[in-house]
């Protein structure tokens, strides 16, 4: 991994070559996304057959498009019992932590018997997209399907790219744990497109969630507004905050793990010790090695990962703050201290035994989280986001009268003569 100060003359221009590398798509991929959201917008299940054939090399026919409940069975005893027991725990924990976050209706009465408030309602149908891709993942399933069961959305549709083995046995084990109505074997754009706007097979949901490759992310930014989406996830990112104490191989591992994920990820370490930075940097070329996703991992260090020294933890915290990473690590010797100062992060791991894989898998809070600096306005996945608000208002005829001539005087000043009407005809 590169070495480089906060007073290297470079040191700006080299970290918006990180932070910045997500903001940039290959010119067609917009234009080719449209394409396949009209095709499936007019033709339907014909087009989604054609689409997965094209990029998944998976042939259907339109009954194959949904899992049927035997395949679900079958996963699940192609389980062992202790894998099975992992994947419940998760859930359970999940399932703990974002029950304490379940926003309540609410009103109150004035004195003059006027009521103000507002409605929490779930959202009827919800759509989960899941990757396939490099990899398999039964805790997307998870975090995306638990908080909106807790919600109480009556239906969760799930989308998933074929495979020629068939959809992940762990990935229908978690979908079947966390209660998940229906999943079809439809991948990339396409399946984004058909939760959108529905075909023959698919019926339309009122949210999409879930991460995805470039044409998923781009296909959920496109049919926003038709339907609501969680957020647009860029690639993954780490930043740790170190001072010097703690062991260089954790904190090189903990780098690895965000590595790993794929070219684009982004791996960095703020510290206070130049040794420190010179230990994690052999480590990590070490660890490197050992990993089975060795090619990938190598290409996301060299090209966005770097060990940054800082003056002090305050100049550190200031960066972090202004990169807003998706994972933040606090790998330092008083992390609560440090903890006050942070603004902007999606999650913030505390002290040198919270890597960030126990927030992707079994502390409970959601990994979902806002990334390529989002983290300055958006928040984590939550029960929140099934859910709708609406507000609710029941003047009183005493109301009314109090309030009545400044309405229509506030109606006179923006012009809106038939708005001041509808309350001055009562008064």
């Amino acid at each position: 991994m590169e070495i480089f100060s906060t007073k290297d003359k470079y040191f700006t221009k080299k970290l918006d070559v990180i932070i910045k590398r997500g903001e940039t798509e290959p010119y067609d991929v917009e234009e080719k996304v449209k394409i396949i959201i009209r095709n499936v917008k007019q033709n339907g299940d014909k087009s989604l057959l054609k689409y997965t054939e094209k990029f998944d090399g998976a042939k259907l026919t339109v009954k194959g498009m949904k899992v049927d409940r035997n395949k679900i069975k079958k996963a699940l005893k192609n389980i062992s019992e202790y894998d099975l027991k992992i994947l419940k725990l998760a859930a359970k924990r999940i399932d703990a932590f974002h029950r304490k976050e379940t926003p309540k209706s609410w009103q109150y009465t004035e004195k003059d018997r006027t009521v103000l408030g507002q409605k929490v309602t779930p959202l009827e149908r919800v759509g989960i997209y899941v990757p396939g891709g490099k990899a398999a993942y039964p805790s997307t399933v998870l975090m995306n399907a638990i908080p909106a069961k807790i919600a109480g959305v009556k239906e969760i549709i799930m989308a998933t790219p074929p495979s020629k083995n068939g959809i992940n046995p762990y990935v229908l084990a978690a979908a079947d744990i966390a209660g998940v109505d229906a999943i079809y074997q439809v991948g990339g754009a396409q399946a984004i497109a058909a939760l959108a706007y529905g075909t023959e097979t698919i019926l339309k949901v009122d949210k999409i969630v879930g991460p995805g490759n470039i044409y998923v992310a781009t296909a959920k930014r496109l049919v926003f507004g038709v339907v609501d989406i969680d957020m647009i996830a860029g690639p993954s990112e780490i930043l740790i905050i170190n001072d010097g104490t703690g062991n260089p191989s954790w904190i090189a591992a903990d780098l690895l793990s965000q590595a790993e994920h794929d070219e684009l990820a982004s791996s960095i370490l703020l510290t206070t010790s130049k040794n420190m930075a010179e230990a994690v940097a052999k480590e990590v070329s070490r660890q490197i090695k050992e990993l089975k996703r060795e090619a990938i991992a190598k290409k996301s260090i060299d090209r966005y990962g770097a060990i940054i020294i800082t003056k002090d933890l305050k100049e550190a915290v200031d960066i972090a703050n202004t990169i807003a990473p998706e994972h933040l690590e606090l790998f330092v010797k008083k992390p609560f201290g440090l903890f006050k100062k942070i603004k902007n992060a999606g999650a913030i791991f505390l002290g040198y035994n919270t890597p960030e894989a126990v927030g992707d898998y079994m502390a409970g809070p959601n990994h979902t989280l806002p990334t390529g600096g989002t983290a300055r306005f958006s928040s984590p996945l939550g029960v929140y986001d099934f859910i709708k608000r609406s507000n609710v208002i029941l003047f009183s005829r005493k109301g009314l009268d109090k309030f009545g001539a400044d309405i229509v005087r506030f109606a006179d000043m923006e012009g809106l003569d038939a708005h001041g009407k509808s309350v001055a005809i009562r008064i």
